[in-house]
């Protein structure tokens, strides 16, 4: 199986319509479209799980740079997740101090 990317979507682009449009390439195994938690509303990105390499390059090949409810997609092999520290915060850094000499 291998993950593409696939930016720029629609809001109005479904999850099942996704999935449809990406049959045309061969057996998709998923369609997932990524949704902001705060808002519900989807974050313009998603990832489809196609069953083989072969099937993957060919939606690459069919999908990248076309349009897909009205917008012009971006189709790419996914990059695996990172790991990102779950601190919250911003890291460390030196204060400014206090500003001497003659004003």
């Amino acid at each position: 199986m291998k993950k593409l990317y696939v930016g720029g979507l629609s809001w109005g682009t479904t999850e099942d319509s996704l999935r449809e449009a990406f049959m045309g390439a061969g057996s998709v195994v998923s369609a997932q479209i990524i949704m902001d938690r705060m808002s519900g509303r989807s974050k313009g990105f998603g990832f489809v799980e196609m069953e083989t390499e072969e099937e993957a390059a060919k939606a690459i090949e069919m999908f990248n740079g076309q349009e897909l409810d009205g917008r012009k997609i971006s189709v790419s092999e996914a990059r695996p997740k990172e790991d990102r520290p779950r601190t919250g915060g911003f890291g460390g850094g030196g204060g400014g101090g206090a500003r001497r000499g003659n004003w």
